[in-house]
């Protein structure tokens, strides 16, 4: 896996349900390395601490490979790295060979494959419908959360190098599909929830899909 594009936003307002808004979710290429700190990427937008940033979603990474199917079933839109709202987009990245957990050198920082990508309405606001939003979990492939075991600046071509990997795990497209599909598999369920890599209230959420 190689670093494609590092983005990071500028506050951006947008109006919800008529009320003003202001989101980090427009991300554009910075053109420069860009440091992963422990909480959050180094001047880049996040307006809600709640539900974005922390060691669980530091930075999130999308893959290039994606982006055909997305340009065209939404032509129309200005495309630029960065549409998803990820910090790396990144090239040969098979969420069908990513386990949760992973731990990789990419720059100078150590990272952790986390959590998965929960698509919110402003996902919708920016591709100019909530469709998308059901279009991106059928599509099943979300990208990643990642956490920063080792903070350091990190920039375009830098390579994900694989440190450790989880005895037993599930790959980041497993994950999507099992936190987003209403017939839970058992066995990954279980395996999930095994996770340190993931927070504990997701640890919780999926502990209460296991029927034994």
């Amino acid at each position: 896996m190689k670093i494609i594009s590092t983005n990071i936003a500028k506050p951006t307002t947008i109006i919800w349900n008529g009320k003003e808004e202001t989101t980090g979710i427009y991300k554009t290429p910075a053109n420069e390395p860009i440091y992963l700190g422990k909480t959050d990427v180094k001047n880049d937008e996040i307006t809600d601490r709640i539900h974005h940033g922390g060691f669980y979603k530091a930075c999130y990474m999308f893959s290039t490979e994606q982006y055909p199917y997305w340009k065209n079933l939404y032509p129309h839109l200005d495309w630029s790295w960065g549409m998803f709202g990820e910090n790396l987009t990144v090239s040969g990245f098979d969420e069908t060979q990513v386990y949760l957990g992973d731990i990789y050198k990419v720059g100078e920082a150590l990272v952790q494959i986390s959590q998965y990508r929960e698509p919110c309405y402003k996902l919708g606001y920016k591709f100019g419908t909530q469709m998308v939003i059901k279009q991106f979990i059928e599509h099943g492939f979300g990208g990643t959360y990642l956490s920063i075991l080792e903070e350091g600046f990190v920039r375009v071509n830098d390579e994900f190098v694989l440190v450790k990997r989880p005895e037993e795990s599930l790959t980041v497209s497993q994950l999507f599909h099992l936190v987003h599909t209403k017939n839970k598999d058992q066995n990954l369920l279980k395996i999930a929830v095994k996770s340190l890599a993931l927070p504990p209230k997701k640890q919780a959420f999926l502990s209460s899909y296991i029927k034994d």
